[in-house]
């Protein structure tokens, strides 16, 4: 082995924990970003799987009943290849030993017994046999939440006929990896489930026979999709056609694909600061190095080392502490990106994991931890090959200094001499303690970035439950009843209020833009699903307009005042033009809010009613339960208090996860920041302290010195910190927006304490690490050393 690199050697071996602590950084720098796009290509390859096996549909529709004969022309649409139809309907369910009331979506299977699109897997029994009506397959979350098995049997309410059905089997099915109740925001597999059953028995209980109201189409890779779906809605439409639309815009599809394209955004924004970060800290170690070596640079060049080679051998001190960081990066990554993945696989309801970290990400993620350690280490060793044998061996010229302005404001405030010691090296160095702020600035952005999300959370919880749903439960009705029902609903058992609420089906417009949305009608007055503004007031829709969410207005870019076409889908097929009359807040969906009695004007119709809110007694809710299980008309049932909390159990237990790696992702970064940076200013200044201490001042004294200067900065960086955390939380948010949620960018002054109460204990943590080997200076032998 050469000498040089024995030394590279020991002296990767002399700087274990600076090596370590830079180490640290950048593996979490590596980690995140395989973590990130190892749960990425996990989805996208386990669907992509999922999908292409069991022949997921690109293109789907409802209508209110068209006839069987109407396939045939269905599959003659030029780039159709396959063409299922399907009776779809919401029942409810009374499940032994359960008083709650239960929601089923059941669907027909074709009377051959062979599915074309959408194939379910068995995964425990067997498909219902097409000839017995009284047979029926579940999901199989909804029968492992319920304690269902093959062979169970369970009562069904199939439109005011109540059934007793035999369970053969549990599924799943590429159409629902997310499964959502009607009304609900996350899944309830305990209150809500899928059912396949015959056609024979669907099509008789619905009175549906010869004919369908769900239909799903796969098309040849090269069909124009937009034109299929114009070519679909205007078959249906002379049915109640209610809009056919792409598998972009299908529930569980569109779920995944937000958690797809929120991982997207976090492997951009938190990988490149860690790694920036890195390079910092390799550019000051490296540099100090340097500094020390120089006796050693000219005599290496003296005996006829080249400038080359001197040049590479840091580089290759800088490499080392890149490898180091890859291997704690790859090893971390590839155990959490897969314990991640598996889990995600397992909430979405995946029949299995395609989990195939490709060779690229690990490159990628190498090569960009080799290239920003590279770049830190680049200057300083440019340096070192550029010294010539004579200057090397020289000692170095001392730093020219210039008495400036700011060293006579320090002389007016008359601070003690250690403090004047501290802002002095703090102004001599303005580059070396600027880097040093921006790293731990960059550590508390960190933790406000990711704790921003659980003042988010509660900031959702209030607008969704406390402000807007204030209702007990929900009842749907499928189809609308007249709104004189809303009497005998406010007769029903624990009843204390109902209200009623519409929704209709249309695509809104203006210009070249539309968008797919349910208009929400209400009567002037409610209480318990209010539409609320900015500030919190609940608000009554103007009877000459329609009010709109603010992402739906930014989607259409219309403004209060800007009119709009409104096309009608359902029974009336009609087109009208409203004017938009409001502007509000939501976090939950795509909201458009019309007054009641002008929609039904509109519309020419009786008034009806979709569904009705109630405030409920909780003493009646059993009473409740008996009665609903036996109404034909129910197609579904939220209890709020159920779903938020429900909701609030699933989002916080998932904040306080990535809450909880962030904190140590965060500590990381500070310990290797101010660790790095004592030590360094302990090898430079380790002269000057022993000088102090041999003149009288005392370990405090001069351990002040030392760790004063860190905590100055990290004092410093808590405004710069703030701000960056801030941006970066408002980039996450928007990376995270889409039609189903979005997460309020909810800043609140606790969690600007919080980070800086960490990152400045850390700080302080890691200062009075290094503190210690002030106790170890041996002063005879430091007042020795050469400057």
């Amino acid at each position: 082995m050469r000498a040089l690199d024995k030394k590279l050697l020991r002296d990767f071996r002399r700087l274990w924990a600076q090596a370590l602590a830079i180490a640290l950084v950048l593996g979490c720098g590596v980690a995140i970003l395989l973590t990130t796009y190892g749960m990425y290509g996990a989805l996208e390859d386990t669907r992509a799987a999922y999908y292409q096996r069991n022949r997921f549909a690109d293109v789907f529709a409802s209508a209110n009943r068209a006839p069987q004969s109407l396939v045939e022309a269905m599959r003659n649409i030029d780039g159709v290849r396959s063409v299922a139809a399907r009776v779809d309907e919401h029942v409810i369910l009374d499940l032994p030993g359960r008083v709650e009331t239960v929601t089923g979506r059941i669907l027909s299977l074709p009377v051959s017994g062979e599915m074309m699109l959408n194939l379910p897997i068995v995964r425990e029994g067997r498909l219902p046999s097409p000839t017995r009506t009284d047979e029926v397959a579940v999901n199989e979350p909804f029968a492992r939440a319920n304690g269902l098995r093959p062979g169970d049997t369970f009562f069904a309410n199939l439109n005011g006929q109540k059934r007793e059905l035999t369970l053969t089997g549990m599924l799943l099915s590429p159409e629902f990896i997310y499964t959502i109740g009607p009304g609900a925001l996350l899944p309830d597999n305990k209150s809500f489930g899928i059912l396949w059953m015959s056609e024979r028995a669907v099509s008789a209980a619905f009175d549906m026979q010869g004919a369908f109201n769900s239909v799903s189409l796969k098309l040849d890779p090269s069909a124009n999709e937009q034109d299929v779906i114009d070519r679909l809605d205007d078959l249906l439409k002379p049915y109640g056609g209610l809009g056919a639309y792409s598998r972009d815009l299908q529930i569980s599809h569109s779920f995944i694909d937000a958690e797809i394209e929120q991982q997207r955004t976090g492997a951009m924004i938190l990988p490149p600061i860690f790694y920036g970060i890195a390079a910092f800290l390799v550019s000051m170690v490296i540099g100090r190095i340097i500094a020390l070596d120089r006796a050693e640079i000219g005599l290496l060049k003296a005996i006829g080392y080249s400038n080359a080679e001197v040049c590479l051998h840091y580089l290759l001190l800088a490499g080392l502490i890149a490898v180091a960081g890859m291997l704690l990066g790859w090893g971390v990554g590839t155990w959490l990106s897969h314990a991640v993945a598996q889990m995600y696989a397992s909430f979405f309801d995946f029949p299995y994991l395609v989990y195939r970290m490709s060779y690229g990400s690990y490159a990628i993620s190498g090569i960009l931890a080799l290239v920003s350690v590279g770049l830190g280490a680049s200057k300083s060793a440019l340096g070192a090959a550029r010294l010539a044998p004579a200057v090397a061996m020289s000692p170095p010229a001392p730093p020219r200094f210039k008495r400036t302005i700011l060293d006579d404001l320090l002389a007016l405030m008359r601070l003690s001499q250690p403090m004047m010691m501290i802002l002095r090296s703090l102004m001599r160095w303005p580059m070396r303690s600027a880097f040093t702020t921006l790293g731990l600035a960059l550590a508390v952005a960190v933790l406000i970035a990711s704790s921003f999300f659980e003042d988010a959370l509660d900031a959702m919880i209030d607008k969704t439950f406390d402000q807007t749903n204030r209702q007990d439960a929900t009842l749907f009705f499928a189809p609308d009843i007249p709104e004189t029902a809303l009497a005998a609903v406010a007769d029903l058992p624990g009843v204390l209020v109902a209200e009623g609420q519409q929704f209709q089906a249309a695509i809104l417009r203006h210009g070249h833009l539309e968008k797919d949305v349910a208009i929400e009608a209400h009567r002037p007055g409610i209480d318990l699903s209010r539409v609320v503004d900015s500030a919190g007031r609940a608000i009554t829709v103007p009877r000459d307009g329609i009010v709109l969410s603010r992402r739906l207005a930014g989607q259409l870019s219309v403004g209060v005042g800007d009119v709009i076409e409104a096309e009608f889908k359902g029974g009336r097929a009609e087109t009208h033009r409203v004017r938009v009359v409001g502007i509000v807040t939501q976090y939950v969906g795509l909201g458009a809010y019309m007054d009641l009695e002008t929609l039904n004007a509109m519309l020419r119709q009786a008034p009806r009613i979709s569904a009705a809110n109630l405030l409920l007694d909780s003493r009646q809710i059993p009473a409740l339960h008996a009665v609903l299980k036996r109404t034909p008309e129910l197609g579904g049932l939220v209890m709020t208090n159920e779903m938020r909390q429900s909701f609030q159990d699933t989002i916080r237990y998932n904040v306080t996860i990535m809450t909880t790696i962030y904190l140590v992702i965060a500590v990381l970064i500070t310990f290797g920041v101010a660790y790095n940076g004592a030590r360094i200013q302990l090898s430079e200044r380790a002269r000057e302290l022993a000088s102090l201490r041999i003149l009288g001042f005392t370990r405090g004294e001069v351990s002040f010195i030392l760790i004063g200067e860190t905590m100055i900065l990290a004092v410093l960086a808590q405004p710069l910190g703030w701000l960056l955390g801030a941006g970066i939380a408002a980039a996450l948010v928007e990376g995270s927006s889409s039609d189903l949620y979005a997460i309020p960018l909810v800043l609140e002054p606790s969690g600007f304490a919080r980070a800086s109460l960490i990152v400045l204990a850390a700080s302080l943590v890691s200062s009075l690490i290094v503190r210690r080997r002030l106790d170890q200076l041996d002063l005879v032998q430091v007042m020795k050393t050469r400057e």
